[in-house]
């Protein structure tokens, strides 16, 4: 199941003083996006907040997880990755975001993305060719089908959820009406300002009662260190140390694209859909892995699920090599 995010990002850290700052980081990024291939420097950015420069920065920093700067340069980065996608010339797309050089860009993108913008563009054409066929119409951009293989240590779960069954039609409409109930009963606040969770970020993720069971719960909820402010009304689970095969889904413009003027609400489900839907058809083939069905996957939603331009969301698939 699908979700971006139209809320700044939580640090889950107690502070009151920095949750109260939400609206004022909200409007600092609105800013940056919407000058994003303009001059920009701190002292702009926090003079349009009305901050000193120093406690800006400060505040930004813990927020965010990143330097103002930084977020600069990796949002710049992200959106020429879609012009690059597009066809569009290196240089003029290293003109358009701000780089000095063409040199310069290539050498940044390259530490971004572990790949030079002509190999981006190179090994992006073969997504490109395989989800062009599909009814959907989605832009592309990032290192989706790309993934990174990474081992990471076990982890703990709190949040909410609903029981389901995986062989009934109605499963995924079950799912969608917890969304819908999880941003009605104003869940997603209560996890952050209940569990105060270390960062920012959510998991969704599907648990079966049993390995012969059709019955699964769904759960949605945040990464904590333990489970000492969990309340009774919340489901916790110990996700076990595995090795995954990580995905990060198509860049997505949920900004544009809606139906009577409102939001874009599909193409970035069609773009998870799409995701899973390569990662057993195509990837499991050609790869060196298989499905490791020992271990749990899912979904991870962090701040790139805002309400931007280039929306995205990592799928964690739990691989062993092949025999």
């Amino acid at each position: 199941m699908s979700r971006c995010y139209n809320k700044v990002n939580r640090t889950g850290k107690g502070n009151d003083e920095i949750l109260n700052y939400s609206k004022d980081i909200e409007r600092s990024v609105e800013y940056i996006e919407s000058n994003i291939k303009e001059i920009l420097t701190p002292e702009m950015i926090s003079k349009h907040t009305g901050y000193s420069l120093y406690h800006f920065c400060r505040v930004f920093q813990i927020c965010m997880g990143v330097s103002i700067m930084e977020y600069v340069r990796k949002r710049r980065l992200s959106l020429a990755s879609i012009e690059l996608f597009k066809g569009r010339r290196i240089l003029d797309i290293s003109v358009d975001y701000g780089f000095e050089t063409q040199s310069g860009f290539t050498k940044a993108f390259r530490k971004e993305f572990g790949f030079s913008p002509t190999q981006f563009a190179v090994r992006m054409a073969d997504v490109y060719h395989y989800i062009s066929g599909e009814k959907n119409n989605i832009e592309h951009g990032g290192l989706c089908m790309i993934p990174t293989i990474i081992t990471k240590p076990s982890f703990k779960v709190a949040g909410y959820g609903i029981k389901t069954n995986i062989t009934n039609e109605s499963m995924t409409k079950d799912i969608a009406a917890f969304w819908n109930n999880y941003d009605t009963n104003g869940w997603e606040d209560k996890l952050y300002d209940q569990l105060t969770p270390p960062k920012h970020g959510e998991v969704g993720i599907c648990v079966p009662e049993s390995k012969d069971s059709d019955s699964l719960v769904y759960l949605l909820g945040v990464i904590v260190e333990n489970f000492n402010k969990v309340t009774p009304d919340m489901i916790t689970l110990e996700v076990p140390e595995a090795t995954y095969a990580v995905f990060t889904t198509p860049p997505v413009d949920v900004t544009v694209g809606g139906r009577n003027g409102k939001e874009n609400t599909e193409d970035f489900p069609n773009a998870v859909r799409q995701t899973w839907k390569y990662i057993f058809q195509e990837w499991f083939e050609k790869s060196d892995y298989e499905y490791d069905e020992t271990k749990l996957d899912f979904e991870y939603y962090d701040e790139r699920c805002h309400f931007r331009p280039d929306t995205v969301m990592d799928i964690y698939v739990p691989v062993i090599k092949k025999k």
